[in-house]
């Protein structure tokens, strides 16, 4: 018997494939648990039409990406700051603090764990990092800290 399944089951299958199983197993367990659905004409053609869905919603996902990356790269961020002298800073910046200028500054949100930031900033002047926007696009910020 052809069944979707509705979920990942181990060893037999990933959620929205269609494979063939025992007339038992499908009945029994598999449609009885609601882990499956029988791979009728109808509901291969609701299949198709969720994944054309999510590949549209991906596809969206990444142009919206790919605009605020141009968005985020024509704009800096300037963090004010006690320092010392050779302009060494008293403490760090950590991402946390970029993201929250970034968002007084500009208004764009970005996430503090999306950042690579392989230490913290512990001098004045700019800083270039990497900020991961979707897996298939990466932005770079710039960062000007200032003396306060």
């Amino acid at each position: 018997m052809k069944v979707i399944f509705l979920s990942d089951v181990k060893n037999k299958g990933k959620k929205g494939e269609v494979k063939e199983v025992a007339n038992g197993y499908a009945q029994n367990y598999l449609i009885k648990n609601g882990l499956a659905e029988e791979a009728t004409p109808g509901n291969l053609k609701k299949l198709k039409e969720q994944q054309d869905a999510a590949a549209a919603a991906a596809e969206q996902k990444l142009e919206d990406a790919k605009v605020l990356k141009e968005e985020i790269e024509q704009k800096e961020v300037e963090i004010k700051t006690k320092s010392g002298e050779d302009g060494r800073l008293f403490g760090s910046i950590s991402s946390k603090q970029v993201v929250e200028a970034y968002e007084k500054q500009h208004g764009i949100k970005l996430d503090k764990r999306k950042i690579d930031m392989s230490q913290p900033l512990k001098s004045l002047g700019y800083h270039k990092m990497e900020v991961k926007l979707h897996q298939d696009v990466t932005a770079t910020i710039k960062v000007h800290v200032i003396e306060q």
